[in-house]
């Protein structure tokens, strides 16, 4: 008995020393807000914040926007004179996605990057337009939905922010595209020709493209949070939230899909219908990333205004 009570007396004794050190320090991000007053608050809206339903509204109106929005980015690939551009395109699109995804898509992403489709470019261009504004509003109703309390728009005001933000998505994941894209193009190009080789700078280039890519996704996620609380003056672009959330979207996407070509039966039960159960699970997990981005920021800013 008394050897429990010394064990307890040494675990309280420590934990209070860890609480004090905790409420001392502050990681970079934080905006001078204790890391103790931070987990805090980022624990109660976890906890109450009903980040499971919130992410699964936001995967939902991400999927119907996924779809048109995909279509009406390849029907405009054909229409660019780049040489082997289709090729590398499918390249990527293979390596990244679920092998039994890209089987299931194959055909339909082959016929839309190689064949012009003036009809198709503009429904796509539409579609995408409405479906991509109503995902990007619906996330902001999730981020309004958070424990933590901030000024919010109204409906009007939140429309066009959507409207603007998808504008702003379009031309960065764009840039994205093109850099990942037309960089490997150049680079096969010099190897053919032997201007480069396979050796050491090859290499540092191709970790290049996929650093400004990552970037370029960070700054994507930093306009989302920026914009969405109608009051941005106690928000910061760049944020611990929008790290956070870059981090757990490619550690997510890099292990549910090792996850999917190597372990998952999912294709040999459902068959087709098991694919878009992935792209629906991914969707979900990379939208419960977001929220938890947004709330650690919620959470940073909740803790700075308790203390001053």
């Amino acid at each position: 008995m008394k050897n429990h009570s010394k064990l307890e007396a040494y675990f309280n004794k420590r934990l209070t020393r860890l609480i004090d050190k905790a409420e001392k320090i502050s990681f970079p991000g934080f905006n001078d807000a204790a890391l103790y007053d931070v987990i805090i608050f980022f624990y109660k809206g976890i906890q109450r914040g009903y980040l499971a339903s919130r992410a699964s509204a936001i995967a939902f109106n991400f999927a119907l926007a996924l779809f048109p929005t995909v279509i009406f980015l390849f029907t405009l690939i054909p229409y660019i004179p780049v040489n082997n551009l289709q090729t590398e395109l499918l390249e990527l699109i293979h390596d990244f996605l679920p092998q039994n995804a890209y089987r299931f898509l194959e055909n339909t992403l082959v016929s839309v990057i190689t064949q012009k489709n003036g009809s198709v470019l503009s429904i796509g261009a539409i579609s995408s337009l409405i479906f991509s504004t109503s995902g990007v509003h619906a996330l902001i109703d999730a981020f309004n939905n958070t424990y933590h309390s901030f000024d919010t728009r109204n409906w009007v005001g939140t429309r066009l922010v959507a409207t603007l933000q998808v504008f702003i998505l379009f031309l960065l994941i764009a840039v994205a595209l093109l850099i990942i894209v037309f960089s490997q193009v150049i680079l096969n190009m010099l190897v053919e020709y032997q201007v480069l080789e396979y050796n050491l700078t090859y290499y540092l280039i191709i970790a290049g493209k996929w650093i400004v890519a990552t970037a370029l996704f960070f700054f994507a996620i930093s306009f989302l949070y920026y914009y969405a609380p109608a009051k941005k003056s106690q928000w910061h672009f760049i944020s611990a939230g929008s790290s956070m959330a870059t981090i757990l979207i490619f550690l997510t996407s890099l292990g549910f899909s090792y996850f999917v070509n190597n372990f998952g039966q999912y294709n040999k039960l459902y068959g087709s219908i098991g694919t878009m159960m992935v792209i629906l699970l991914w969707l979900y997990f990379n939208s419960f990333a977001l929220i938890l981005g947004f709330e650690l920021n919620a959470s940073i800013n909740n803790a700075k205004t308790q203390k001053a």
